[in-house]
């Protein structure tokens, strides 16, 4: 079945001539405009209504009359003719609604325009609102106006984007189409705005940090690398906004946040994006329990007030249950649960050979942390479903964390596993400048290769910075992606990204 523009209105594969033949009618129809005085990409289209807003405003008139005018614009989703009248569907970001478009009400002209139409055209039309016979809401035309003509047909309506890369690569299809995945990136607007809203009222200040940075610090990543001709220097992405929002902590800022992009050259996959998105918090006089309290609250909170359930459905039967309180459990504990109650007090050979019986990458030569590590990131975490606050973890793991009283080993921090991944780790922030320089040291003899130097790897300005004396504090990171995908169920970190990077198409 075609409609008058000679498009199919059912799902039929379209081939590569086949798009050709449709761009050229398309190309066509756009000269026939221009040489009729139409302008097809005209000029504004003021005091539009939101389809929303018409819908939530309707009051059903009296029975043979029609509401008030309304003027709408939007993108042409579906035509259906019948004669000397068409019905058609008008679709902007808020939602949809039927169109009536009658010849004697428009004219001779004005409906040969509209029947030359194609769906994806953006057009504008102003007249009043009713009810169909089958209780439709729907506006009769009286006005129409073409604001852009549309020279490439949509995906079929049925198929939708089929092929999944295209849908990132050209997520504007993506949005036209899918409703589920506009709905999930207008939910990611909200969440962000509700945690601003959050912190704000906490007394957090959102500050701004550089991301162009001349040493990579802040965290363990590899760093994309660029160049500052003007200093005639190397300068790396920032992988974290740590060590400047210390920094503030220094100079007296006593609550501050920042939402941020990071960047770290690691690859991508399913829950990994090289660019994302992070809060960082940082609170003076606090500690790692202050911490805990506030993303409990945080995520509780924009939970109910922007999904309206702290029970989260991702699917075959799967429900992310957010309900407070949330489990908390040591390090150790997790990986005994999962490496059995004796895996401390075997021999680091005994532990390489438990690791090889459960799958792990381990090998004789390893050291014991690094065995452990393998164990916790293959086992434990993936497996940490419903909320988790994972604390005491090794202190060589995390050099900028104040280590327990009770045990210098360990460090007291948490992190936060929810649905498998790292939500948010936070720390009791390490102030003391001595022991914080050793621990830089530590890690930078650890790390290095031939030909580093100090001065490239270890940031002494911030160090000098620690030496003017840093308030004990609270600090936390929030992966912003991975916690949308949590309360919006998405299962893809590209899924609640706009633009997430692809493989370049050679």
């Amino acid at each position: 079945m075609s409609d008058s523009n000679g498009e199919n209105t059912v799902p039929v594969e379209r081939n590569e001539q086949e798009m050709n033949d449709l761009f050229a009618q398309r190309l066509n129809k756009l000269k026939e405009l221009e040489a009729a005085g139409i302008d097809p990409y005209g000029k504004a289209f003021p005091n539009t209504q939101m389809i929303a807003d018409v819908r939530a405003g309707f009051q059903a008139p009296p029975e043979g009359e029609y509401g008030p005018d309304v003027i709408i614009a939007g993108r042409l989703m579906a035509k259906r003719g019948m004669g000397k009248s068409i019905f058609a569907d008008l679709k902007d970001s808020s939602g949809k609604i039927q169109l009536f478009v009658g010849k004697s009400e428009i004219g001779d002209e004005a409906f040969a325009l509209f029947k030359k139409l194609d769906i994806g055209d953006i057009i504008g039309v102003k007249g009043p609102t009713f009810l169909t016979r089958m209780g439709e809401l729907t506006v009769r035309v009286h006005e129409v106006t073409i604001l852009a003509k549309s020279l490439r047909p949509l995906p079929e309506k049925f198929h939708g984007l089929t092929d999944i890369e295209q849908r990132y690569r050209q997520r504007y299809l993506d949005l036209i189409t899918n409703d589920e995945s506009a709905r999930v990136l207008k939910m990611r607007s909200r969440i962000l705005r509700e945690i601003r809203n959050f912190m704000e009222e906490r007394g957090f200040m959102e500050v701004e940090t550089p991301m162009l940075q001349s040493l990579a610090g802040g965290a363990s990543a590899n760093p994309f690398k660029t160049y500052f001709e003007a200093l005639n220097s190397t300068m790396y992405m920032r992988i974290a906004p740590e060590l400047y929002l210390k920094r503030l902590l220094v100079g007296g800022f006593e609550k501050v946040f920042e939402l941020n992009r990071n960047f770290r050259n690691e690859g991508m996959s399913r829950r990994h994006n090289p660019e994302f998105t992070m809060m960082e918090v940082y609170q003076a006089y606090g500690d790692c329990r202050t911490m805990m309290e506030l993303i409990e609250s945080l995520i509780t909170t924009v939970a109910m007030k922007v999904v309206g359930t702290l029970k989260i459905d991702h699917g075959n039967g799967k429900i992310i249950d957010l309900t407070l309180p949330w489990r908390r459990a040591t390090y150790n504990e997790l990986c005994e649960e999962k490496g059995g109650k004796d895996w401390f007090e075997l021999t680091p050979e005994g532990r390489i050979a438990r690791g090889q019986e459960l799958g792990l990458d381990v090998h004789p030569g390893m050291s014991d942390l690094d065995v452990t590590n393998e164990l916790y990131e293959k086992c434990v975490e993936p497996n940490l479903i419903q909320p988790t606050f994972v604390t005491r973890i090794p202190a060589e793991l995390l050099p900028l964390a104040k280590s327990c009283i009770d045990d210098p080993a360990h460090v007291d921090v948490f992190e936060l596993g929810i649905n498998g991944v790292e939500v948010a780790p936070a720390y009791s922030e390490l102030n003391n400048p001595i022991i914080q320089r050793k621990r830089l040291m530590d890690q930078f003899e650890k790390n290095k290769v031939e030909g580093d130097r100090v001065e490239d790897k270890v940031d002494e300005d911030f160090l000098v910075a620690l030496e003017y004396g840093m308030p004990p504090a609270g600090g936390m990171g929030i992966g912003i992606d991975r916690l949308v995908m949590i309360l919006t169920g998405a299962e893809a970190i590209r899924d609640v990204i706009l633009f997430p990077q692809m493989r370049i198409r050679r």
